[in-house]
């Protein structure tokens, strides 16, 4: 998965990529000429006392320790450049993926764990792409070339290194296996711990409303500390690592050392040569070392590529069909007419459907008006017409066409929606409203603010316009984040207005200014609306009666008085009467 995702990830960076290879190399080269040189000098300059050998052979010496550090510089920087833009492209993959997806898949995967995955996964895949372009080729090439030029010093002293690379390598195996276990649950542990703070920040007054401190600490505390047993246990394998090498190491270079005295004193090799296997032997024990780090950070980052890619290749469930890619099938009288023909709904695995035989058409120019109690479907129903979810069984229609015909940024460009949570971005009002119109003018702004009954508090403002937005609206109350919801809706022009129990939050008297403006402002616009209040139903063309994700009744107030028990058991709840009328 890690070396899939890898290779898509630099398949465009494929210059750059072979410029950090060939400047790793050449430090490589670099770095193995310099104890040969060395050698050189001790034998042929040093001990007969030949300085103009010295001389030579420093200058030389000098010359590739210059070329070594520009080659490690240049593949040091080139190869941030290239990890730095494979975490820029993965967030950006992430991030599409992410708005591309159906309400099903983003509540599948969770806020949290998505949001952990474009952060945090990301990161972790980004350090490992720095590590492998800056350690992985320059560690295998000094590691063999520091073995062949090993054996070329001293063949009978280089026992040494047939011992310790293989012990090397079951140390390093034996950590990596047990580390990718451990890095595969911190992830989910991670999520776990970042879920729960949201959660308490989000919730903070509800938790000290119900004195609920101690319990959401423990809760927190809980989760926290088995993400610190589990970083613990990854970082002492990490850190025993260290002391395991050097033991070897040392233990090496001790054996090296006495072999090589005896070699000397029996004159069987020269102390330059000694000088040079010594050498070779620390960046043969480096480049492990180098090529262990590497893998010792494979686990987690082939832990996070897996979760990465189960975002990636997540197949949206709602996508353009092979007919919304032809000219044409955008509705041409664009009034905003619905029709639903025998929709059901279901989710993936659901014993029962959430929605079933649900057939109505909203005419063009009216108000339909969905109630029913919690949980009968009304938000699922609305949601279906701009695809944020795809009926299971049956066809919707705008103005004509099938909604699966259209292009989705058509669909949605043919209406505007005030969504049952009301949620703000941080930034301006004017920023927010724009979001509907980019190209509005403040005077447009103004007037959408005006119709959406927020002049009261508007000018409390001092900034106006320019007022910041918390993130999520929160330095603003409910009533207000819903007019202001409202009011970036109104901005669009469109002929389809959908409205999510978008008044709840209002108290009657705003509520009935509101629905007032909106019948003069959206007087040729389709409206449809679901409410919990059936005050603000009243005069809609038609009402719709939901009940256990069936539609029960449908027709004007008056008439479902007479005709359906459902509906005047909820009217009579709200209004208080007495009998039909």
């Amino acid at each position: 998965m890690l070396i899939g995702l890898m290779r898509r990830l630099l398949s465009d960076q494929k210059g750059a990529v072979t410029a950090v290879v060939f400047l790793q190399l050449v430090q490589a080269a670099a770095n193995l000429l310099l104890p040969t040189v060395n050698a050189a000098i001790i034998d042929d300059g040093i001990v007969p006392g030949n300085t103009g050998v010295i001389s030579r052979l420093g200058v030389v010496m000098a010359c590739i320790a210059a070329v070594q550090a520009a080659a490690a510089i240049g593949a040091g920087y080139l190869g941030a450049v290239v990890a730095m833009r494979i975490g820029q492209r993965l967030r950006a993959d992430i991030f599409n993926r992410i708005q591309s997806l159906s309400s099903l898949e983003v509540a599948r995967f969770g806020t949290q764990t998505l949001t952990t995955r474009a952060t945090n996964d990301t990161q972790q895949v980004q350090s490992f792409a720095l590590l492998v372009l800056t350690m992985l080729v320059a560690g295998p090439a000094m590691g063999i070339g520091g073995i062949i030029l090993a054996l070329q010093q001293d063949v009978a002293l280089s026992a040494v290194v047939i011992v310790i690379v293989p012990l090397l390598v079951l140390i390093m195996a034996l950590i990596v296996r047990r580390l990718i276990p451990l890095y595969r649950d911190g992830q989910e542990l991670l999520d776990r711990a970042g879920g729960i703070l949201r959660e308490q920040i989000i919730g903070a007054n509800v938790i000290r409303a119900f004195v609920r401190q101690d319990h959401e600490m423990d809760r927190f505390a809980r989760a926290n500390s088995g993400l610190t047993a589990n970083n613990l246990q990854s970082a002492l394998l990490v850190a025993g690592m260290l002391p395991l090498i050097m033991l070897v190491v040392n233990l090496s270079s001790v054996a090296v050392v006495w072999f090589g005295g005896h070699r000397i004193q029996a004159g069987e090799m020269n102390l330059g040569a000694l000088t040079a296997f010594i050498a070779y032997i620390l960046q043969i024990l480096l480049a492990i070392m180098m090529s262990m780090y590497v893998l010792m950070t494979a686990p987690r980052a082939a832990v996070c590529a897996e979760r990465i890619s189960e975002v990636l290749d997540t197949v949206p469930s709602v996508t353009h069909s092979a007919a919304a890619s032809g000219a044409g099938t955008a509705p041409s009288a664009g009034t905003g007419h619905v029709e639903f023909r025998d929709v059901e709904f279901a989710y993936p695995g659901a014993e029962e459907p959430v929605l079933s035989g649900i057939s109505f058409t909203a005419a063009a120019g009216t108000t339909t008006a969905i109630v029913g109690s919690t949980g009968s479907g009304k938000s699922t129903l609305l949601n279906l017409v701009p695809r944020f979810l795809d009926s299971t069984h049956g066809d919707i229609f705008l103005d004509g066409v099938n909604v699966r015909d259209l292009p989705l940024d058509v669909l949605r460009n043919s209406m505007s929606i005030v969504p049952q949570h009301s949620h703000l971005f941080t930034g301006s009002i004017a920023d927010n409203l724009r979001m509907a119109s980019p190209g509005a003018s403040d005077q447009e702004l103004w007037e959408a603010l005006e119709a959406a009954q927020t002049m009261r508090f508007m000018r409390d403002l001092p900034l106006g316009l320019a007022t910041p937005v918390g993130q999520g609206g929160t330095n603003f109350s409910g009533g207000q984040r819903q007019r202001l919801c409202i009011a970036r809706a109104l901005l669009r022009r469109a002929p389809l207005y959908l409205f999510d129990d978008s008044f709840s939050a209002l108290d009657y008297d705003t509520d009935t200014r509101l629905r007032r403006a909106l019948d003069t402002r959206l007087a040729a616009a389709t409206r449809i609306i679901v409410a919990e209040r059936i005050a603000a139903v009243e005069d809609a063309h038609l009402i719709l009666v939901l009940d256990g994700g069936r539609l029960v009744a449908q027709g004007t107030h008056h008439a479902l008085l007479e005709s359906s028990p459902t509906y005047r058991e909820i009217a009579e709840s709200q209004l208080a009467l007495d009998g039909p009328q």
